[in-house]
């Protein structure tokens, strides 16, 4: 599987994602909910990542899966130890430690990063903010496909 991931670009000092990932100052992303929720549990090691800025409609970059960390049930303490723990990785801002302050984590460490020729970006109305593909080119335009969340569910 190849995983699609959306990068905040709020522009505020310390916010812009893609540019910390590209420059090398971040290489794990974290995503966090009350339940799990995509990618938990869905990501693993040797696989794909495409990075997108939100609201650019273009796919820019690649990297590998080095390791995936999924956590359930997070006490408040457990939050902030597993964020400060990986803080070197994550280069998380104080707004971003607050975002992702929830019960359900998963961290996803990743290296290789390439910038790539940017692929113009399908966007359909019932996307998230991380999806997961069999390849990148179904939700690229000109080759895309309907997007269902098939390839999101729990494998059992």
């Amino acid at each position: 599987m190849v995983h699609l991931v959306y990068c905040d670009n709020t522009g505020k000092k310390g916010e812009k994602v893609l540019d910390k990932i590209l420059n090398g100052t971040k290489t794990m992303v974290v995503r966090g909910a009350a339940g799990r929720k995509i990618p938990h549990s869905r990501a693993f090691q040797g696989e794909t990542l495409y990075f997108m800025e939100k609201g650019s409609a273009l796919i820019s970059a690649t990297a590998t899966v080095k390791s995936v960390q999924n956590y359930v049930k997070l006490s408040n303490d457990e939050i902030i130890k597993v964020l400060s723990d990986n803080q070197s990785k994550l280069n998380l801002s104080e707004k971003q430690k607050e975002r992702w302050h929830k019960k359900c984590l998963c961290l996803i460490e990743f290296e290789n990063v390439t910038e790539i020729t940017p692929l113009q970006f399908e966007h359909q109305e019932n996307m998230d903010d991380w999806l997961i593909l069999e390849k990148i080119e179904d939700v690229v335009k000109g080759t895309s496909i309907p997007y269902n969340y098939e390839n999101s569910k729990f494998k059992k």
